[in-house]
């Protein structure tokens, strides 16, 4: 039988250009018990199973973010970030066991060949996929390949008697880290941005000098529900704001010396108003950019105090394909705060944070929220009181509006019923809907969900198993047919217009244009520490991190 692998090897073999690998007599030990097992146990051993297992226990006590990635999950894992994958480039969605094109992703291959929303793909190299109960991995896996190999479809269109053969070579197909960006007036504009990968900074860069162009004075960056990602694209990031050699970020590990990263000479937007919007999903890289805004006193944070994590991770390719993502050290913010919640009590706590806010009432009232003197802080600039130790607390609080989220509507969203009856209606309705309004702002403005759609949405959600609920049907209406609106918008145009039609009820949002539309506010929020001292007062102690660098 062949033997094992050192464990230490398994791990480390593609550290040794980090760190010199330390042999130490517990290693040895689990590498003898791994050869006793592999050499005498009983029954046959899948030895790779065996290491796999070990390494994820060896990982689930250290903290909540180390984690390992089996080599065939490494490709899709890294893909929001890298910012693109090789495939033809549609959005799809199986309904009633049919593939239905929603969307083509411009400039892809798909869009090139002449492939349109509302196709239904019937045949994929030959193989009849329509009727099939096929899911949507085995599309996706069947459609995705190589740059520059071929995939043919055979389509069925309305009003075509005929499949139609498309041959698809495939290409790089883009993954964009921004959602929405557009004027809100005259002066103000807004980009949201969903992550933070190798090509956050070009797009965002993109976006902001289109919103130039159209005369934004001021800017309101969306960061909410933004979960992270590089390092490197926060600093970018945060460096467009900041003026020279101002700190952004610095990180410390015990076995990471100190690395500090500041503010280059030109910063694309360092003088205007700014205020950013965070949410208790708000995690990380963004993270890193509202701490580095809020400490030099650069501009406004609107919303609900952040995820809370301030570690960060290497990714070290082991030498099988798969992958290690391993916590190396802490960052600090520019005033010294470690914003990393604690972990200490285990990683299901750890995970039911959030849930443990709503509970309290964190979410809805401001009372709720309270901060040690020992995690208290100040800013650079204007020596406002900011706090550490488990997120970051935004400068204006804006609550979360629970009155409208019902569990009716958290059970059509979540078993697919509005997707599925907007793709059904935009099917009947696409060539109809384009004729009737000549642009978006003219849908905007005009466009209302009937009662006749609002009625087959609940006969699709009594299909699904879904019971009706009058009462919080009448909670959630007006918010279900906003939904609507947007997700047919999305699908005839794109997510831009989608956070155009959703944004009008994002109360942190409206509160920022607000500010924005009255300087005096927006002054007197960033001089006082009346907001602050509002906010907050006494919360659960967590370890402080370094002070003032």
């Amino acid at each position: 039988m062949k033997r094992v692998f050192l464990f230490a090897c398994v791990i480390f073999s593609s550290v040794a250009a980090f760190s010199q690998l330390r042999l130490t007599a517990d290693i040895l030990k689990l590498n003898n018990v791994f050869s006793a097992i592999t050499n005498l146990y009983v029954d046959s051993v899948d030895e790779k199973k065996l290491v796999e297992t070990a390494i994820v226990a060896a990982l689930k006590d250290l903290d909540p973010h180390s984690s390992y990635i089996p080599k065939e999950e490494v490709e899709k894992t890294n893909e929001p970030l890298e910012g693109s994958f090789e495939g033809v480039g549609i959005q799809f969605q199986i309904f009633n066991d049919t593939i239905l094109v929603v969307q083509t992703i411009t400039g892809t291959p798909a869009e090139k060949v002449g492939v349109k929303p509302g196709d239904r793909i019937v045949y994929i190299d030959g193989e009849l996929i329509a009727g099939q109960k096929i899911q949507n991995s085995d599309v996706t896996k069947r459609l995705r390949g190589k740059k520059g190999s071929e995939v043919e479809v055979k389509i069925l269109r309305r009003g075509v008697p005929e499949l139609i053969l498309f041959k698809i070579i495939r290409d790089k197909i883009p993954v964009n880290s921004i959602d929405a960006s557009y004027m809100i007036d005259e002066e103000i504009g807004y980009i949201k941005i969903n992550n933070f990968g190798s090509k956050t900074i070009d797009e965002y860069k993109a976006a902001f000098f289109a919103l130039k162009k159209e005369g934004m004075k001021h800017l309101i960056l969306n960061l909410q529900g933004n979960g992270g990602g590089y390092l490197n694209a926060a600093i970018e990031l945060a460096d467009e704001f900041l003026g020279r050699d101002k700190l952004i970020v610095y990180t410390e590990g015990l076995r990471q010396r100190r690395m500090t990263s500041t503010a280059t000479a030109v910063g694309g937007f360092e003088q205007g108003k700014l205020i950013i919007l965070v949410d208790e999903y708000s995690a990380s890289a963004s993270e890193i950019v509202s701490g580095a805004v809020q400490d030099w006193d650069r501009g406004i944070i609107v919303g609900r105090r952040t995820f809370g994590k301030g570690l960060v991770q290497r990714q070290i390719p082991l030498s099988d394909g798969s992958m290690l993502r391993l916590t190396t050290s802490r960052y600090y913010t520019p005033s010294g705060r470690s914003i990393q919640k604690p972990y200490k009590d285990g990683v299901e706590k750890y995970r039911k944070d959030l849930a443990d806010r709503h509970e309290h009432g964190e979410m809805q009232h401001i009372d709720s929220i309270h901060f040690s003197d020992s995690l208290k802080y100040t800013t650079n600039v204007l020596k406002r009181t900011v706090y550490g130790g488990g997120g970051i607390m935004p400068d204006v609080f804006v609550p979360l509006d629970t009155t409208r989220f019902t569990d009716f509507h958290r059970k059509i969203v979540a078993q697919g019923v509005m997707n599925k009856i907007v793709v059904q209606y935009n099917d009947r309705n696409r060539n109809s809907l384009k004729r009737k309004y000549r642009d978006f702002e003219q849908y905007k403005n005009t466009f209302s969900v009937d009662m006749e759609l609002l009625d087959q949405m609940k006969e699709m959600a009594e299909q699904e198993g879904i019971v009706y609920d009058e009462e919080q049907y009448n909670r959630s209406k007006d918010l279900i047919s906003l939904q609507l609106k947007a997700l047919i918008a999305r699908d005839i145009w794109s997510m831009n217009e989608y956070y155009r039609i959703m944004d009008a009820e994002n109360e942190a949002l409206q509160r920022a244009v607000h500010i924005l539309r009255n300087p005096d506010e927006y002054s007197q929020i960033l001089s006082k520490n009346l907001e602050h001292e509002t906010l907050i007062s006494e919360f659960a102690p967590h370890e402080p991190g370094p002070r003032n660098p």
